[in-house]
């Protein structure tokens, strides 16, 4: 990393962003084509997390009702429509979210329970994980995602029956042929 001092070495050329963000992916016929299964996708997983239609907006970046109810209407009848990057986004860690309870939990009842049950680690503060899901916040949702993504990475662990049985191995139990 480069300090305030420090000069570029020689042949350094710092790449554009555009070379670095592949800005198509925002464009408005690739968020057109995702726009319906994602927003369907994202129906079916909240029915499963048992969301309310404010929990659901607020999720979304809270649309008006209106708004709301035609984006559903028009995604169960496989219409065009197009949501905006933000909406998207938010949809994407919905997805991340419920595709790491599928890796942490083998029952989907018992990711739901953790997601809706109190948590003491210190982004929670003691409320359940789905309060930041539903805050409205992308942070929110991306605090979430990010904390999933480390127990998947093994940084974090929701304690499991596996868990709860483990001992510790001692020395006596290592062999060496």
């Amino acid at each position: 990393m480069l300090g305030f001092k420090e000069q570029p070495q020689a042949g350094f050329v710092p790449a554009a962003l555009g070379e670095i963000l592949d800005f198509s992916r925002f464009s408005t016929p690739n968020r057109r084509r995702l726009s319906g299964p994602a927003l369907r996708t994202f129906l079916a997983i909240a029915d499963r997390w048992a969301l309310t239609e404010e929990q659901r907006r607020l999720v979304l970046g809270y649309p008006s009702r209106s708004t709301y109810h035609h984006w559903a209407k028009l995604a169960r009848e496989q219409q065009p429509f197009t949501l905006d990057v933000d909406a998207l986004i938010r949809i994407s860690a919905v997805f991340g979210i419920h595709q790491a309870l599928g890796v942490l939990f083998a029952d989907e009842a018992d990711g739901i329970r953790w997601l809706k049950g109190p948590h003491m680690a210190p982004v929670f503060g003691g409320q359940p994980p789905l309060a930041l899901v539903t805050s409205g916040t992308q942070d929110g949702l991306m605090a979430v995602r990010r904390f999933l993504d480390a127990a998947r990475g093994g940084l974090y662990m929701p304690p499991n029956a596996l868990d709860a049985a483990f001992t510790p191995y001692e020395d006596s139990d290592i062999v060496i042929s």
